[in-house]
């Protein structure tokens, strides 16, 4: 019987390892290590399971290699000392007794440090993001501080072959020191390792060869680099193109080529509302050019991308980093011919992204809340089967149930509309077709495990008169409707009914409230055509979204030419359109509509809960947006967290 994904499963090479298929886990930071770098409990579980899902390769997220300025963030793994060297080798060892080959990823972060000074750079050019809230400036690295860090860099690499690792991947990209270097908008040095290419490239041209060097002639040795940094007179494919060429001349094994940099990073990593695939034209572009594997990276998110890629021949190998954070058995399920298993990434960078990055806390995936908690949050059989009914279809509703059924226990879902709830609405948008992956998984879980869905309201009455031991309410939230006149004119529609209902709308459009779910719904309008203006009554809108939605949803509102006016509170509602006034200068505005979109936010639905809480011989949950209005990582995690507890 064929497959549905012959390529994704053929074995490959990269040097001297064998890897059982085109299926690597790329490294990103968890932040489950220990403050000093060392290995966990929370690392080791996180990566085993990561090697059960399939994966031919997995890389440990990015190493810092010495004890000065090499350390981005906090809870870093650490590869920077021999006092490293126990756990890591526990670390991949545990990797390989899965059946995976384990890699490591060793890097310094340039200019790109959360954790204050010092800060080097290939040049005195800050990251503006550091720069605009500490005034943070990197030292420009002398020249004999490089020639420490090129030792710094062999030494790490040594120490990863005395670890036990099967192969080392140097972190050449995304705007880290080596990209500092490579990259003209960051490399503005006067020496031999500045100005020319040849003399960008120097300073990774002499990494390379130190570590070749120390871990011998034979050891697999690979390179990450960005096809480009997307930057303003930045680094180019032509650039990125002649630096793979020097490297496989000094005997690198493989290329991981991806894109941008943490002040480009919607084009590092790309959020729902660029392309999927985003940087695979580069690994195509480089893989014409050298003689050795190329590994593409960035939104491929589902296995028929990955095996298009291969197929058409613009990799060797595929790299997935979020998708197998929101399904460890991403490769598994592809290999069985399962794809409509796979929970999918939506993209969304609230749990990975934004937590790890900007909040510093431990990794978490919206989808997946077992992510960084592999052990502790594992389903396991209830020991009493109980009968359970769910209030609403929405995210959480469908995650409580699927959970509940694992368990064994007796579920069924009461849904008045049709299972997703408000998910139809949040993927309205051409842009939001990660959101729409996300609901067919959903529905297929529900369907595959046959959990009884009732198309009917429940009530309190129906649950006592069901004989449930449980009533888990997930009614979700409803719309705000903001207290001013003319709120219920003729030319007035919430947002949600706009995304659901598609009625129809006057060319000139005002949306009030500048958060997530206004700040969509203008889009979309203005991409079909309407002239859209945004009113928020805070300083900035968004201030709900991920940064890399922020910068996203920024690009395309400049691109529609929306118009967008903060700090304007709306206190009334007319026929010819919205006035408002702003309340720190009293200045009065009155902007002229043809449809008013109402998009100030949810608040939730407690009544059902409220009138079963305490009832005797009933355990009563609420999970979702009826606890408090939301996101989806909200969703998921209140109704797993709930459900596996039961």
């Amino acid at each position: 019987m064929k497959k549905m994904f012959p390529k994704l499963f053929e074995p490959g090479q990269i040097g001297t390892l064998r890897v059982k298929n085109r299926l690597v886990k790329a490294p990103q930071t968890t932040g489950l290590s220990n403050k000093d770098g060392t290995v966990t409990q929370r690392l080791v579980d996180h990566y085993t399971h990561l090697a059960d899902g399939g994966a031919g390769l997995v890389i440990v997220e990015y190493a810092y290699i010495d004890d000065i300025a090499s350390k981005s963030c906090h809870c870093q793994v650490g590869i920077s000392s021999h006092e490293h060297i126990a756990g890591l080798g526990w670390l991949a060892d545990s990797i390989k007794n899965h059946g995976a080959k384990a890699g490591i990823q060793i890097e310094h972060c340039g200019r790109q440090r959360f954790l204050g000074p010092p800060m080097k750079s290939a040049s005195a050019i800050p990251w503006p993001m550091l720069y605009d809230q500490f005034h943070a400036i990197p030292e420009e690295l002398t020249i004999d501080e490089i020639q420490v860090l090129i030792e710094a860099f062999g030494d790490a690499a040594k120490r990863a072959v005395d670890a036990g690792f099967d192969l080392v991947e140097i972190h050449a990209a995304h705007g880290y020191l080596i990209t500092n270097f490579l990259s003209p908008f960051t490399n503005k040095r006067g020496d031999w390792y500045g100005g020319s290419r040849e003399n960008r490239f120097r300073f990774l041209g002499q990494v390379v060869e130190n570590c070749r060097r120390k871990v011998g002639p034979d050891f697999p040795l690979t390179v990450r680099l960005s096809g480009t940094d997307y930057e303003p007179d930045g680094m180019t494919i032509e650039d990125t193109i002649y630096y793979a060429k020097e490297l496989e001349k000094l005997g690198i094994d493989a290329f991981h080529i991806s894109g941008g940099d943490h002040h480009t990073m919607i084009h590092q990593v790309s959020p729902m509302a660029m392309p999927v695939c985003y940087n695979v034209w580069a690994a195509e572009a480089v893989k014409k050019e050298v003689h050795v594997p190329v590994m593409a990276s960035g939104s491929i998110t589902l296995p028929q991308y990955a095996e298009d890629i291969l197929e058409q021949g613009k990799a060797d190998f595929i790299t997935l980093g979020r998708p197998m954070w929101a399904d460890n058995e991403w490769v598994k399920k592809a290999m069985e011919d399962r794809p409509e298993d796979i929970r999918p990434c939506i993209r969304c960078n609230e749990g990975c992204l934004q937590r790890s990055s900007f909040l510093g806390r431990t990794v978490m995936c919206a989808v997946n809340p077992v992510l960084g908690f592999e052990e502790d949050l594992a389903v396991k059989p209830a020991e009493t089967k109980k009968k359970v009914v769910i209030a609403g279809g929405g995210p959480a509703g469908m995650e409580a149930a699927r959970v509940l059924k694992l368990k064994g226990h007796d579920v069924t879902i009461y849904e008045m509309r049709k299972l997703g709830g408000y998910l139809h609405e949040a993927s309205a948008p051409e842009f939001k077709e990660d959101i729409r992956h996300l609901i067919d998984y959903q529905i297929h879980q529900i369907e595959k495990l046959e959990i009884p869905v009732v198309s009917e309201e429940l009530t309190p009455e129906m649950v006592k008169a069901g004989g449930y031991d449980v009533v888990i309410s997930a009614v979700g939230a409803e719309p705000v409707i903001p207290a001013v006149p003319g709120i219920d004119g003729k030319n007035v529609i919430n947002a949600l009914a706009i995304l659901d209902r598609h009625p129809e709308i006057g060319k000139k459009v005002v949306v009030v409230g500048g958060g997530m779910i206004g700040t969509e719904t203008a889009i979309d309008l203005a991409e079909k055509g309407h002239e859209v203006t945004i009113v928020e009554m805070k300083d900035a809108i968004m201030a709900d979204c991920a940064v890399t939605d922020v910068i996203a949803y920024y690009e395309k509102i400049g691109r529609n030419r929306i118009a967008v006016i903060p700090g304007l509170r709306v206190t009334e509602v007319t026929e010819q359109g919205v006035r408002g006034v702003n309340d720190r200068t009293g200045r009065r505005t009155e902007l002229p509509a043809d449809s008013v979109v109402i998009a100030v936010g949810l608040k939730p639905r407690h009544a059902f809960y409220d009138t079963l809480a305490g009832e005797p011989n009933l355990e009563v949950y609420e999970i979702g947006d009826c606890v408090k209005a939301g996101k989806i990582l909200d969703a998921f995690h209140t109704a797993y967290k709930t459900a596996v507890r039961i």
